[in-house]
């Protein structure tokens, strides 16, 4: 059976609060940083435009079945037309996003100045947490969990008698690694980088290649059937307001 432990005060002000405010601090500064390290690039003008034709593309897709079927159909042959269609890339004219890096000296130095400004700060911050707070229990959660969150949330504790819902001071740094996000977002605002989930998509790629977001939209947009609603839209409305009403 699980046993129940009484957290000292002294883990919440020496181990708890200080690793939280750390960890927002340095968000903080790796924001600032990152904003310093980042070179000014000029957006190439063919990416804008054929990223605004994606979307122009998903939004007659997401809202074909508001659009008469004859509108429908004439939009559906400029953007897919296999002659002049906006979404149709020739054959042999896709961009191949690793040449265009290895091509262009900034893109690369720009996504290693990315990756670096994740991967030290990460590194020494875990290093401080393993050195000085490894093996605290920091916290626990005020609901019941299952036994899989235990290798996530008792992170360098290797007791199975302590309850699931007690968290180590290693799984804490790891929650606020990742769980800061929403609080990033109200202090820089939403355009911050600062986002470590997305930067460790981002790390194995090469970039975006536009020509292969083309031929997709282009796919889907072939297979979108047309079933235009607006002709039942009354009908629909009023069945909804009786069942509303009764």
């Amino acid at each position: 059976m699980a046993e129940d432990l009484v957290l000292d005060t002294a883990i919440r002000d020496w181990v708890l609060i200080p690793l939280s405010v750390v960890m927002v601090l340095i968000g903080v500064l790796r924001y600032f940083v990152s904003k310093l390290m980042r070179s000014s690039q000029t957006p190439d003008a063919k990416m804008v435009k054929e990223g605004q034709v994606i979307l122009r593309a998903r939004n007659l897709r997401v809202g074909a079945n508001f659009v008469p079927s004859k509108a429908f159909r004439a939009r559906k042959i400029y953007f897919c037309n296999e002659e002049n269609g906006l979404l149709f890339v020739p054959k042999g004219q896709g961009q191949n996003p690793q040449a265009q890096m290895l091509s262009d000296p900034n893109m690369a130095m720009d996504m290693m100045k990315k990756n670096l400004s994740m991967i030290i700060p990460q590194t020494l911050t875990f290093a401080w947490v393993n050195f000085f707070f490894s093996g605290f229990v920091a916290a626990k959660i005020p609901f019941p969990l299952t036994q899989r969150f235990r290798a996530m949330l008792q992170n360098g504790i290797d007791l199975s008698t302590v309850d699931v819902s007690y968290v180590s001071s290693r799984s804490w740094y790891f929650l606020n690694l990742f769980g800061l996000r929403g609080l990033f977002s109200l202090i820089l605002g939403e355009e911050n980088a600062v986002d470590d989930t997305q930067r460790m998509m981002q790390m194995g790629g090469f970039g975006f290649d536009p020509s292969k977001g083309l031929s997709a939209e282009k796919d889907n947009l072939d297979i979108t059937q047309h079933d235009w609603a607006l002709p039942n839209f009354e009908q629909r409305a009023e069945a909804v307001l009786r069942k509303v009403i009764s």
